[in-house]
């Protein structure tokens, strides 16, 4: 809920106040003229004499009826304005003091007047997704600190690997040169897999650090994906993956093209690391009036419902197991998606019958709008 929101409530509750002001002003002074000429008229038909009690004051007020009639009116004012500024006064200590209750623990709804029903009701909004987005910070937090102990575990395996090795390139000066080779081969592997983990290290502390911002011009969608899959091509032969393009020429959008590189390398590393051994990688993208669709589909097993709802979420990985290798730190789909809203779009996953699909919209600019409608 915005200041907007809030802004819009006040706005409200002040307007319902001032028409129940007025409405109460109205009857009170329909009421007080119907009795205040009632008694004058009442007061004028009767005879009086000179040595009556009430005479002389009744008289007064007969000669000044003008001036009662108006200091009356003005007395059930003050009355109605001094009421409903200590009712307006209540409705600001009852609004105060449920203010406390949107950082309580519990799950219990806010209560307050009839009155301030409108403004209840959106406390009790804001309380709840307050409590939704506390509880998820809480699970990413979890999450996190869970990968960075499965990371430091998994660091000291290689790490014990390499150094166990070259001890023994070390101490063997006789060694053979086949297995000097074998030894060296495997502590390169060892040595590579500790850099993919430290990277994995240095992605978690970027995310949490950075402040995204963007730089957009304008970019060939058609060249940025052919050029994305062929730099793919080694990894793509290492689980006998085919990839198609589906895609027309010449299509021009406009983005940060660094960070939607990211974004599009994120997809497809995440489609290899899913994909059936020697299964396929799909990619198409269209272009409409309203922008850009990109897709990425990739065989593989179909994502249960509760885990594709929460497939973007920070540090979410959908293999529960410590190994790290396969779906990295869980940080490319959510740094992903944080891109694409950021220009603007929407990113989507869908999964049936054994395949993955993630749709992006990216919307055109206004300039382009105008261009696809002269082109028509």
């Amino acid at each position: 809920m915005n200041k907007r929101d809030w802004a819009q409530s006040g706005a409200g509750l002040a307007r319902a106040v001032f028409s129940r002001f007025f409405l109460a002003l109205a009857l009170f002074s329909a009421g007080y003229l119907l009795l205040f000429f009632g008694l004058y008229f009442s007061l004028s038909s009767m005879t009086w004499h000179g040595d009556e009690l009430l005479y002389r004051p009744l008289q007064i007020l007969y000669d000044n009826s003008i001036a009662v009639l108006i200091l009356g009116w003005i007395c059930i004012l003050i009355g109605l304005v001094i009421y409903y500024w200590r009712k307006s006064l209540r409705f600001v200590e009852t609004i105060a003091a449920a203010s406390d209750l949107l950082v309580s623990a519990d799950d219990a709804f806010i209560r307050l007047p009839k009155e301030l029903k409108n403004i209840e009701d959106r406390m009790n909004r804001v309380k709840q997704d307050a409590a939704r987005n506390a509880r998820l910070a809480k699970e990413a937090e979890q999450r996190k600190n869970d990968l960075i102990v499965y990371l430091a575990h998994d660091l000291k395996t290689p790490l014990t690997s390499v150094i166990g090795y070259l001890s023994l390139l070390r101490d063997e000066p006789q060694i053979s040169p086949q297995l000097r080779e074998k030894y060296l081969g495997i502590s390169l592997d060892k040595a590579e897999r500790l850099e993919e983990l430290i990277n994995e290290f240095f992605e978690i502390t970027r995310f949490n650090l950075s402040r995204l911002t963007l730089e957009p011009s304008r970019v060939d969608l058609s060249r940025m994906l052919e050029q994305i899959c062929y730099e793919f091509r080694p990894l793509f032969a290492q689980k006998q993956l085919r990839y198609t393009l589906r895609m027309e020429p010449g299509i021009e959008i406009r983005c940060d093209v660094a960070k939607m590189e990211r974004v599009f390398d994120n997809l497809i590393r995440n489609a290899v690391s899913y994909s059936y051994q020697g299964g396929e990688i799909s990619i198409g993208a269209v272009q409409t009036d309203e922008g850009a669709y990109i897709q990425f589909i990739n065989d593989g097993d179909t994502i249960p419902a509760e885990k594709l709802a929460r497939i973007f979420e920070q540090f979410y990985r959908l293999d529960a197991s410590r190994s790290t290798r396969t779906g990295g730190a869980g940080l490319g789909l959510a740094i992903a998606k944080e891109i694409v809203e950021l220009h603007g779009g929407t990113i989507t996953a869908t999964s049936a019958n054994d395949a993955v699909a993630f749709t992006i919209f990216l919307p055109a600019a206004p300039s382009e709008n105008r261009k696809n409608s002269e082109r028509k």
